[in-house]
């Protein structure tokens, strides 16, 4: 199977509407046309299979470009911008984004790991990788199809539907990011663990110590393993996390105050000092200056 069919099939179904569900649990075609310039968005643990075009992102100051070279591979909920300033009606940017259901990752990520043990697992660094990229190999490709194929019959969806998203999960399991995605999801995923906890108590007041207890790590050992992983240290992620959810929020129509009130900020000229240090706008201006991006990937 090739990514031309798969390009097919999602031209077929979704056309030029932007970011579009299939029906499948988590499973979503995207085809756009429109430039949109990168903008603060928080990525959750997903998988990105461009097949047309290029998307930009930003990950500590540095930028990146994807494109239907390789897949990308978020393991972890990361703060970033991105944005697709190369598109045009002429180059649409069109693909695959998958969900990743934690629970049945963790299953397959723990059940490779007793079933292979460690010869299958890749030296170098033990922490994992919040983004990386992986190689269109033929088992991803072939997975990737046989999901999306069930879109043409809803009895062939309901019934096979779970059976070929483990299948896919497999593949990026095996393929190019999948020792970044075993130690995300698999035994030993303190990391992971410790940015699921941040991300469900953005809102609240946490310090690092109280983290580094949580999931049995000193401070030192916590923050460098944290490091590796996301390139940011822990404060550094705890603000940015908060920043990118407050400027979605204002760009769809929230106040500033209740912005910054909803991410845990208790000072209000805080949050603006930070905001405008980080985006380079005051957070009215932020609001004014940005429109809604329904298609935001």
């Amino acid at each position: 199977m090739s990514k031309e069919a798969i390009r097919q099939l999602i031209n077929t179904k979704a056309g030029n509407k932007g970011l579009v569900e299939t029906g499948i649990s988590g499973v979503k075609f995207f085809n756009i046309t429109e430039s949109v310039r990168c903008a603060p968005a928080v990525y959750e643990p997903s998988v990105t299979a461009i097949v047309s075009g290029s998307k930009e992102a930003i990950l500590d100051g540095n930028k990146h470009f994807y494109d239907s070279d390789k897949y990308i591979c978020c393991t972890l909920s990361m703060p970033i911008e991105t944005g697709t300033p190369t598109t045009s009606p002429d180059n649409p940017l069109m693909g695959v984004y998958i969900c990743l259901d934690t629970r049945i990752m963790t299953e397959l990520a723990i059940e490779m790991e007793r079933t292979i043990g460690t010869s299958h697992k890749t030296k170098g660094n033990t922490h994992p990788q919040g983004i990386t990229t992986a190689k269109w190999d033929e088992a991803f490709t072939d997975a990737l199809y046989r999901l999306i194929s069930l879109i043409e019959s809803p009895t062939d969806m309901a019934i096979l539907g779970n059976t070929r998203l483990r299948e896919l999960y497999y593949a990026i399991l095996k393929g190019d990011s999948g020792d970044s995605v075993r130690k995300s999801f698999g035994i030993g995923n303190e990391i992971a663990r410790s940015i699921e906890i941040l991300s469900s108590n953005i809102h609240e007041p946490i310090t690092i110590d109280k983290l580094a207890n949580q999931i049995g790590m000193s401070r030192a050992v916590f923050h460098r393993k944290f490091k590796q992983a996301t390139n940011m240290s822990p404060i550094q992620f705890v603000k940015s996390m908060r920043l990118n959810h407050a400027a979605m929020k204002i760009v769809e129509g929230t106040n500033v105050y209740v912005a910054a009130t909803e991410v845990g900020y208790v000072s209000t000229s805080q949050f603006n000092r930070e905001f405008k240090r980080m985006y380079g706008l005051t957070p009215k201006q932020w609001g004014l200056t940005k429109g809604r991006d329904e298609t935001r990937l």
